[in-house]
């Protein structure tokens, strides 16, 4: 079976990459999970954000954007001490500013689900890259993001983040076209 080259490392990322990256995801938590991780991996290893992902959604509360806006001081400082998670205050910061403004997208556009799928018009980009050192850190596109996710407010989401999140999310399908993923999620198996 053929994978993208970046899975073949550990059980772990040959998991994420055979059921999770690039499909599609609708789900309001689960798109926020993906922003949030995505966010923390900035600096890191994605292997080590997949490692303490267990114990980021529980201290990030399943990732509920409504409970977490709510986190003060108290809470933050808490986080600060989580060896669980990255303990970097501004990230942490970022996933408490980022539900808040993920809330203000969905009074305004209903869902955040309507609001970041409305940027690739609704339907997944597939790409055709043949080797994973053609596929790009970020796109103009994720560049366009960034700086609307930016202007509303989010923080750590930049290019390079917003473009990883896009992949996570399943916005972009940029499994090689050798790999068994790119087919399944191009004929939308799970969209």
């Amino acid at each position: 079976m053929n994978r993208c080259s970046w899975a073949s490392k550990n059980a772990l990322m040959i998991a994420y990459h055979d059921t999770e990256w690039g499909v599609p995801v609708h789900d309001e938590f689960r798109l926020f999970e993906y922003l949030t991780l995505e966010g923390a991996q900035a600096g890191l290893s994605w292997m080590t954000i997949l490692a303490k992902r267990k114990e980021y959604r529980k201290a990030f509360l399943a990732f509920d954007p409504y409970r977490i806006s709510e986190f003060g001081e108290e809470t933050i400082s808490e986080l600060l001490n989580n060896k669980g998670i990255v303990r970097n205050k501004a990230k942490i910061f970022s996933v408490v500013q980022n539900a808040r403004m993920l809330i203000a997208v969905v009074e305004e556009y209903g869902s955040f689900d309507s609001f970041i799928w409305n940027f690739v018009k609704n339907k997944p980009v597939t790409n055709v890259f043949e080797n994973s050192k053609d596929i790009p850190a970020f796109t103009s596109q994720s560049q366009h993001i960034s700086e609307e996710l930016k202007r509303r407010g989010f923080k750590f989401v930049g290019p390079t983040i917003t473009y990883s999140f896009m992949q996570a999310a399943g916005l972009v399908n940029d499994h090689v076209t050798s790999c068994f993923r790119h087919e399944e999620i191009s004929e939308n198996v799970y969209y």
